[in-house]
């Protein structure tokens, strides 16, 4: 049961009006306009040849719809409508989006393809079909089948690969897949076609990679709507543990429980100690052909649920902590993305994996760990616990596996979605070069980002102790939450050995929209060191 998307390249579009017409057809202009070439290519997946009745009536119908969009700036518009074609009942939407986009943003405007494409298919799960005799209409609970076209501009200057990565991960986000509720469910296959010019465009393997992004935003939105009882820190690493043996060239570790403690890795351990499933350390490794001579580690943060510990959260602020583990989410979607299609990379996934519980085994505020570092850390916030994981993660990687790049990436800190906004992650980075590499590949990709400061010497004064090298938690809530928080990670790297570059993800807010995962985080990781964009904007 549930929403199935299949990306189809130019292979795959509609050769003629006899190919198969879907129950609902979505035409999404994401800026490519619908003019001549565009409308011969709608109604091509209408199956409405051209000369026939069925042609001038979708064509007319294609015309009052277009005139009947109202596309605010801001919002993007849609028209809808049920017709006949060939003897078949058609919905046929037509979505547009706005043509306002800022430096800032993507250009395909993906923050509103979510809306217009959930709208779009919510609108066909109630298309009118004849009843058996022919009389009236029926309401069907079911659309077996549903194609988005999507029309791109032609322009030397847009980068038709990344537009498709926006566009796709966008549409994905409209069809989340975990649900629990009882009943029949909804059923559904979706395609999705791309076309510039009215021509489609995708080879086998730009659609391969699409199709990889699509399921693993989808699977990551699915891991971060699971709830703690089911998606426990065990749990998690036998579902990596599976991926990994059923995709050729990875390799699969991992340290449980008393091996973290025995390894080092105090932070890991202290946070997850009180809880009846063990902490647990994954770590995913692959070397595709002919690997760029850049490698790459991405740590992800695991808290499959954070009670906020002793420092224990309210009872407004820890319903949806749950989703405390969008980062690991993230990095093992992205990872097996790459794997999946073969990436020339050589990529190391590291997932954090703890619940932060309460229980007589629990870390108390004044507790003091000593984390994979060799630093010490008195503990004055147990809710300040990502950045304990993380920095185990982040120094245990860099020690053993030494890559050129250092990536962490986690759901961290309420004060992101204060100072970059829910569609906007905040990335800092020791290295300017790789801060705007992946500002660029956000823009270009939908799941934006932007920077906050790189000040170590200001920010990790905010963690001075008396007893410890450093506690985990800020004196001062006004200075700089994001930049500070990060930089707790940031101490726990030995500057002295590691020559390579450190970037630091926090998206705490854009993780999720209303009470869905959004799985963000998947297509950033892959634009950024696995398919970069190549747009001259």
């Amino acid at each position: 049961m549930g929403i199935e998307m299949q990306v189809v390249g130019a292979e795959g579009f509609p050769v003629g009006a006899s190919a198969h017409t879907p129950d609902t057809l979505v035409v999404l202009d994401a800026g490519g306009g619908l003019g001549e070439p565009e409308a011969s290519l709608v109604l091509k997946f209408m199956g409405a040849a051209d000369g026939t009745p069925s042609a001038a009536v979708a064509r007319a119908m294609l015309a009052r719809l277009e005139a009947g969009t109202s596309v605010p700036a801001f919002s993007g518009g849609s028209s809808s409508a049920v017709l006949g074609i060939e003897g078949q009942m058609l919905s046929l939407s037509l979505c547009v989006i706005p043509r306002a986009v800022s430096r800032h943003n993507c250009l395909t405007r993906p923050d509103t393809i979510t809306k217009l494409i959930k709208s779009a298919l919510s609108h066909a799960k109630t298309t009118p079909s004849p009843d058996a005799e022919g009389r009236g209409a029926k309401r069907a609970k079911v659309v077996p089948t549903a194609t988005i076209v999507v029309l791109l501009p032609a322009s030397p200057d847009h980068d038709v690969a990344s537009q498709c990565v926006s566009v796709a991960a966008a549409i994905a986000r409209a069809a989340p897949t975990y649900t629990r509720k009882s009943g029949p469910g909804r059923s559904a296959s979706v395609t999705i076609c791309f076309a510039v010019g009215g021509k489609a465009v995708g080879t086998v393997a730009e659609t391969g990679r699409v199709q990889a992004i699509v399921d693993g935003v989808r699977a990551a939105g699915e891991l971060v709507d699971a709830p703690c009882n089911e998606l426990t820190t065990t749990e998690f690493a036998k579902r990596a543990e599976a991926a990994a043996g059923s995709t050729p060239g990875v390799t699969f570790e991992m340290l449980t429980g008393d091996e973290l403690k025995e390894a080092g890795l105090g932070g890991l351990y202290g946070v997850g100690q009180a809880a009846v499933e063990p902490p647990r350390l994954v770590i995913l490794r692959y070397k595709g052909p002919d690997p760029s001579p850049e490698s790459v580690c991405w740590v992800g943060k695991g808290i499959v649920y954070d009670t906020g510990g002793l420092s224990i959260k309210s009872k407004s602020g820890m319903p949806g902590m749950k989703r405390d583990m969008g980062g690991a989410a993230a990095v093992m979607e992205a990872f097996f993305a790459a794997a999946r299609t073969g990436a020339s990379v050589e990529l190391t996934a590291v997932l954090c994996l703890a619940e932060n519980a309460v229980g007589p085994l629990a870390t108390r505020p004044d507790d003091i760990h000593t984390l994979f570092s060799g630093k010490t850390v008195e503990i004055n916030n147990t809710d300040a616990e990502g950045r304990l994981v993380l920095g185990d993660g982040v120094a245990y990687a860099i020690s053993r596996f030494n890559p050129s790049v250092i990536v962490d990436i986690c759901t961290l800190t309420g004060a992101q979605g204060v100072a970059t906004g829910k569609y906007f992650g905040a990335v800092m980075s020791s290295s300017e070069s790789l801060e705007q590499r992946a500002v660029l590949a956000g823009r270009a990709c939908g799941d934006m980002c932007h920077p906050v400061p790189y000040c170590p010497e200001i920010f990790s004064n905010e963690f001075r102790s008396e007893v410890a090298d450093m506690k985990n938690s800020v004196a001062n809530r006004g200075n700089g939450q994001v930049s500070c928080a990060g930089q707790f990670i940031g101490n726990h790297i030995d500057w002295d050995t590691f020559k390579g570059e450190w970037l630091h993800i926090d998206m705490a807010a854009p993780a999720q929209f209303g009470e869905r995962g959004t799985g963000f985080g998947v297509a950033l990781l892959l634009q950024t060191f696995v398919h970069p964009s190549h747009s001259k904007l």
